[in-house]
């Protein structure tokens, strides 16, 4: 059995015990993953998270109740520490947004594989993005509706961007610049405004789409 200092807590939120059951027949095969609780929507999702205190949260987004990304935005305020994914079968641009916009880092759709869903918990906890091609996809035609984004950042904030890419956190991006990390931090909130996005994942796909970055 793995150090469980070295174990990533999860839990698992959706309305349908049959997706529940597969998540966690996941998780139990994984050493490094571990399950730590359950909900069947997102007001349950809360109490769950607030007890147990889980690294990351597998989160369905259309629930009775509580929707996931209702449920999202009130677990990111309440327990900034805890990481959530996103799992639906839903690919709507409204859909993604509004998960994203709560604060969600990644979007994955159902039909994910489980060495992809392992790669996505793991960078999750790392504080690393994983959208699922559609989700990115639906983002990109969002964007694409305007002008062109990026054309005011300065070579410093391209300079971040490329680095939030890389999937780097801002003390990570501080350390790499050698600059204070309020300084990164205000670089990064300057990337968001510009680009007229509301987080990291958002930001990253429209760099790729529109190779702001090399």
């Amino acid at each position: 059995m793995s150090d469980t200092s070295d174990t990533i807590r999860v839990v698992i939120v959706d309305d349908h015990d049959m997706v529940r059951r597969g998540l966690a027949a996941f998780l139990k095969a994984k050493t490094d993953l571990e399950l730590v609780g359950e909900a069947r929507n997102g007001r349950e999702a809360l109490q769950v998270c607030e007890q147990v205190q889980p690294d990351v949260v597998l989160m369905d987004l259309v629930m009775p109740e509580m929707s996931g990304a209702a449920a999202t935005k009130q677990i990111r305020e309440r327990c900034p520490e805890v990481q959530v994914i996103a799992v639906t079968s839903f690919q709507e641009r409204e859909l993604v947004q509004e998960a994203l916009q709560a604060g969600a880092i990644s979007y994955l759709l159902k039909n994910v594989s489980a060495n992809e869903l392992a790669g996505a918990i793991r960078a999750a906890h790392a504080g690393r993005s994983t959208l699922a091609p559609e989700a990115a996809q639906a983002l990109i035609q969002t964007a694409g509706e305007g002008l062109t984004p990026g054309q005011d950042l300065t070579e410093r904030e391209r300079e971040v961007l490329a680095l939030m890419v890389e999937g780097l956190t801002n003390p990570q991006i501080a350390e790499r610049l050698v600059v204070s990390r309020s300084t990164a931090k205000a670089h990064v909130s300057n990337i968001l405004s510009k680009l007229g996005v509301s987080n990291r994942a958002e930001a990253i796909a429209l760099a790729l789409q529109h190779r702001l970055v090399t």
